[in-house]
């Protein structure tokens, strides 16, 4: 996360001040919410007090006036007067001028008479704007209630205005004849009487509309059903709302906590609610006042902490500081640089600890530099030795793909020599046979060098290590124009080594040679000598290329240290040789003058000549001709061209041959009939040699001990290993006629 990222980058300061403030801060805020939530709630609970009284003094007020107009006007309907028009006269007109003076004594706003069938008989108004259908439909209730001999009160809101309906039944004897309603609006006289006993702001309201409020502001039924929602709607729904708890109210800026409630007199539809709202804007108000003088006073008390700390912290990390800055010198290389110790705490503990740290790392930096140069040598060693391994394999498929044609060659260019041709295609043949032969020893040259080898220590001729270096380079050194001249003791003895590195030694020194030449000169020269010293065997290496710098040649052998071009040498290939000589318990030294070439002389000790171990692969040796006496023959290979030449040379000897080209093939044919010699191929696509031999030394182990394998692979360590444990012959690709003869004239005779 970015955030997170940045708060890493900052100094430990910055990060204590960060936290400091922060934690400050946090208590300031959380304690200012906790005390404004704390003062808010007192205010809330007083003024909720304040309203549960005012709602008891309200609905007592509001009795109180119930009974007072069934006071003023239940005797309306026993007034003689009254009695004999409706009995004597039912004039209608008169009726009407009755009602007129009894509204006119009592008061209201309307006055109706309502007969026992409850038909409206007559109707007075005293504001004549009012609509005395209207008032019909809203005071069907009370007017039923009236007939049924009920004196009630009911609060009814007609168009936008509040009523207060008596009705008052109207009666004969023990017959009631009709019934007095009596119409008085709720004003604004009214709502100002219940704000001064309840001392609280009075909203009246019924069917989603306010009718009469004490608050200036007029249009209040957003803020209304925001707070209070729309309670006239359920209660005409039939549901009946909970008595309210107290709420919050914001009428414009000030804030009110409001109670809501319902006029005892009121009916199920038309039933007007009250609301009564006390303010507690003053006292939030004080309350805000004191929040922003406690913020100010925290903001600067935050900022003197702020200061404070900063001056602490400065003071504890001016050791750290201190150590900080010889680590930087530390870094650098500089481990001169020392902390000073100026107490004797846990920061001048840690001065000295790191004083002791700086020494030591002084001494373990020197071996370390030793370490990574071994190591790089190392890992360079390792690099080339996976790149040989990779050529390796490359050579040793290129070799056996080579040597099965250079057998037909060889085998075919035999057959033709002993075909009675003249002297003229004899010389030709041997000049085939001779190339093929070339050819084979190059490939096997190239393999032998080319394989990883494990580290190993034997007595090797130096004579047959260089010319086989030699044989690799032969072409390279041609077509640049380089003559080899040798002078080889021939009474020199052998040496106990590795051949394969001492031969890496040999073709890096020579290759180096060349490449100076090469650059130098179109033609040159490379001289080299073997000798006997008094340390054992001496040999060198002189080219006439350019030479050497006398600045360079102490670091000649030093690891990546080279001379040429980017991309044209890694400066490994004589640090590695000087290792390889070392590891012999040799040494290599070189000898140079500008323009006079560069002389490299190798010393390494003698040993004892001891007599060369024997091998398991069949000699190439000619042997008498060859007959088989019927003797029964299985040929497996997978080239045509091996398959035909095995034919041609045992065609006359008496031999009865099969051939097949598959592993699958002949082990279904050695199944089927017993064979004198199995001559099998050990490459071969499917099923190969080796697995060819498994399975049929698990069928037939007598059939398998006649196995002879033809290989053109001979290097590989894997096939050696498996010829030595299972002791059958192996005839390596390519081989002459004479050569093959002879090899199954001594198996068969073996057998």
């Amino acid at each position: 996360m970015p955030g997170l990222s940045l708060y890493r980058r900052w100094g430990f300061q910055a990060k204590v001040l960060v936290c400091v403030v922060g934690i400050m801060t946090l208590l300031v805020a959380a304690n200012l919410l906790f005390v404004n939530d704390r003062i808010t709630r007192e205010f809330q609970a007083e003024a909720a007090q304040k309203l549960a009284t005012a709602d008891a003094v309200f609905k007592n007020a509001d009795n109180t006036r119930a009974k007072t107009l069934l006071q003023n006007y239940r005797n309306a309907g026993n007034d003689p007067r009254f009695k004999a028009v409706v009995l004597k006269t039912g004039d209608r007109k008169t009726l009407r001028g009755m009602l007129s003076d009894l509204l006119s004594e009592l008061g209201g706003e309307m006055v109706s008479f309502t007969s026992e069938t409850g038909q409206r008989a007559a109707t007075s108004l005293r504001d004549p704007r009012l609509n005395p259908a209207e008032f019909e439909g809203h005071s069907a209730a009370s007017v039923k209630q009236a007939l049924q001999g009920q004196l009630n009160v009911a609060t009814i809101l007609v168009g936008d205005r509040l009523f207060d309906l008596v009705s008052i039944p109207v009666s004969v004897g023990d017959n009631i004849v009709g019934a007095l309603s009596f119409w008085v609006e709720i004003g604004q006289p009214v709502v100002e009487e219940f704000k001064k006993v309840t001392h609280t702001e009075v909203v009246l309201r019924a069917q989603e509309r306010i009718a009469v409020s004490t608050l200036a502001r007029l249009n209040l039924n957003d803020e209304i059903k925001l707070a209070f929602g729309d309670k006239p709607t359920a209660q005409r729904a039939g549901r009946s709302p909970p008595r309210d708890a107290a709420r919050e109210v914001l009428i414009g800026n000030e804030h009110f906590l409001g109670l809501s409630g319902h006029f005892t007199s009121s009916t199920q539809d038309d039933g007007g609610e009250y609301l009564l709202l006390s303010s507690y804007e003053q006292p939030l108000s004080a309350l805000h006042a004191t929040q922003r003088m406690l913020t100010w006073v925290s903001f600067f008390g935050i900022v003197l902490s702020t200061v404070i700390v900063w001056m602490l912290i400065r003071k504890v990390t001016r050791p750290l500081r201190d150590l900080r800055d010889s680590a930087e010198a530390v870094g650098r290389g500089d481990f001169t640089q020392k902390v000073r110790v100026s107490s004797r705490d846990e920061c001048g503990e840690l001065a000295v600890v790191f004083n002791e740290m700086t020494e030591n790392l002084k001494n373990s930096r020197e071996q370390l530099e030793k370490t990574v140069e071994r190591l790089k040598t190392t890992q360079a060693q390792l690099i080339q030795s996976e790149k040989l391994s990779a050529v390796g394999e490359f050579v040793a498929g290129v070799a056996h793909e080579l040597n099965n044609p250079l057998t037909s060659v060889v085998g075919f260019a035999e057959l033709m020599q002993q075909s009675g041709v003249n002297e003229q295609h004899r010389r030709f043949l041997e000049l085939i046979v001779t190339s093929a032969e070339r050819c084979h020893k190059v490939v096997q040259g190239l393999l032998s060098f080319a394989r990883q080898h494990k580290p190993e220590r034997k007595p090797v001729r130096v004579r047959e290590l260089i010319e086989a270096t030699l044989g690799i380079l032969q072409y390279q050194l041609r077509t640049n124009n380089i003559q080899v001249l040798t002078e080889f003791d021939p009474t020199l003895p052998r040496v106990l080594g590795d051949p394969h590195q001492l031969q890496q030694v040999f073709l890096n020194i020579l290759s180096n040679a060349r490449q100076a030449i090469e650059a130098y000169k179109p033609h040159g020269a490379i001289q080299i000598t073997t000798e006997k010293s008094e340390k054992g065997v001496r040999i060198l290496f002189h080219d006439d290329g350019p030479g050497i710098a006398p600045e360079n040649l102490p670091k000649i052998f030093n690891p990546f240290f080279t001379t040429k071009e980017v991309g044209k040498g890694t400066g490994l290939g004589l640090s590695l040789s000087y290792g390889i000589i070392q590891e012999h318990g040799g040494a290599v030294t070189v000898q140079s003058q500008p323009g006079q070439g560069a002389t490299f002389v190798i010393e390494l000790p003698a040993i004892v000549e001891a007599a060369p171990s024997g091998t398991s692969f069949v000699p190439r040796s000619a042997t008498p001709a060859l007959q088989c006496g019927g003797k029964r023959i299985l040929v497996v290979d997978d080239e045509d061209l091996i398959l035909e030449l095995v034919r041609e040379a045992l065609r006359n000897n008496g031999c009865e041959l099969q051939f097949v080209k598959d592993g699958q093939t002949a082990l279904q044919r050695l199944r089927q009939q017993d064979f004198d010699l199995t001559l099998c191929d050990w490459r071969m696509p499917g099923m190969n040699g080796q697995e060819l031999y498994e399975r049929v030394r698990s069928e037939n182990a007598p059939a398998a001990a006649r196995f002879m394998f033809m290989t053109g692979d001979v290097m590989n360590e894997k096939t050696q290993q498996f010829l030595k444990q299972t002791g059958n012959p192996c005839l390596p690709k390519p081989f002459s006629v004479d050569e093959f003869r002879s090899a199954i004239g001594e198996f068969l005779k073996a057998a």
